[in-house]
């Protein structure tokens, strides 16, 4: 489901080190293109004269790389074709740390398009100054947050499944909420608006299925929640940059629960499984229907009441299963293999 471009990140490795020749002093940088400007859906980048990526992609990123510091560097920013620096639309200056490592995302709208977005935050380069290319303890995923959706709210992240309850708290366009020390397992989120009337939108952060363990990534909010006030562009999602580069991995959406489902706490086993599943439940008779969907959200399975689900036609991977009652939807993760 998550094949990754690596001919593409294979391309920018190279021309990326072909360009970062030997400094004296060094930091460690990656850059993560999320602007959903029309007009920069492809972008050069150029440290000083020199181009330093050609042609990244919305929606993809640079591995890191080795970097100069301690004394000022300018970074520019061209649509993707550009002749030479003379064609960048934008220029940063920065002076970087050495030995540091930073996590650099570009957002917010250019202004040469003539497509109408509301709101344009101006195009702009997120930087933050303690990334990590790797989770700090090795059994962990360490996952930065930043909030890069230009018309979206400030947010609350809620962690469902465990539940975890808040993990992001009031982040704001164009934020970092900085790293979540997270075991490396499959969580399910919902993004809430930050007083707490209204979900967003609910996702699978299926960490573990991923592999990711002992990884540090960057989830990145992007895109709009309202395209059809911005050009028809790219829908709100969260997406995920990790460390090597290549394109960012789309969390699958999940459905989102209608409240905490007290009067329905249940659990599952054996979990991962082959044939059947379990369902071990607190007052069975309110539940309504049974309905197990797949991480893009899609319906695989829907049944009455059973303590017993049959799971051996479904194909290996992860699903949700969903108990709807008349109070909502409460959900648990599991693993058919």
């Amino acid at each position: 489901m998550f094949k990754l471009d690596l001919k593409k990140r294979a391309l920018i490795a190279t021309m990326v080190g072909a360009t970062m020749t030997s400094f004296a002093q060094t930091a460690r940088v990656q850059i993560i293109h999320n602007s959903p400007d029309d007009v920069a859906t492809s972008v050069d980048i150029y440290l000083g004269d020199a181009i330093l990526v050609p042609g990244l992609d919305f929606r993809t990123a640079t591995p890191f790389v080795d970097a100069p510091a301690g004394s000022e560097i300018t970074i520019g920013v061209a649509v993707a074709g550009s002749d030479d620096v003379s064609d960048c639309v934008a220029f940063f200056p920065l002076t970087l740390t050495e030995d540091a490592t930073y996590i650099v995302v570009a957002d917010g709208i250019t202004g040469l398009s003539a497509t109408e977005y509301s709101p344009a935050p101006a195009f702009g380069l997120q930087i933050y100054a303690t990334g990590r290319e790797a989770a700090t303890v090795a059994t962990n995923t360490d996952v930065l947050v930043h909030h890069g959706s230009t018309d979206a709210p400030t947010v609350d992240v809620f962690e469902t499944s465990v539940p975890a309850g808040t993990i992001v708290d009031n982040a704001s366009y164009p934020q970092f909420a900085g790293y979540l020390e997270l075991a490396t397992a499959d969580y399910l989120l919902e993004i809430r608006t930050a007083d707490g009337a209204t979900t967003v939108a609910g996702y699978s952060a299926p960490l573990e299925t991923l592999e990711l363990e002992g990884a540090a990534i960057t989830v990145v909010a992007s895109g709009f929640l309202d395209p059809s006030v911005n050009g028809d562009g790219p829908a709100f999602g969260l997406w995920v940059a990790l460390a090597d580069g290549g394109d960012l991995i789309p969390l699958p959406t999940a459905l989102l629960s209608v409240n905490e489902l007290s009067e329905v706490d249940f659990s599952i086993f054996p979990n991962p499984s082959n044939e059947f599943i379990t369902i071990n439940v607190t007052n069975s008779d309110v539940i309504e229907q049974v309905m197990i969907t797949d991480l893009t959200g899609r319906i695989v399975k829907t049944t009455s009441f059973n303590k017993q689900i049959e799971i051996s036609d479904l194909e290996n991977g992860q699903y949700i299963l969903n108990i709807i009652s008349p109070e909502g939807i409460s959900s648990r993760s599991f693993v058919k293999n």
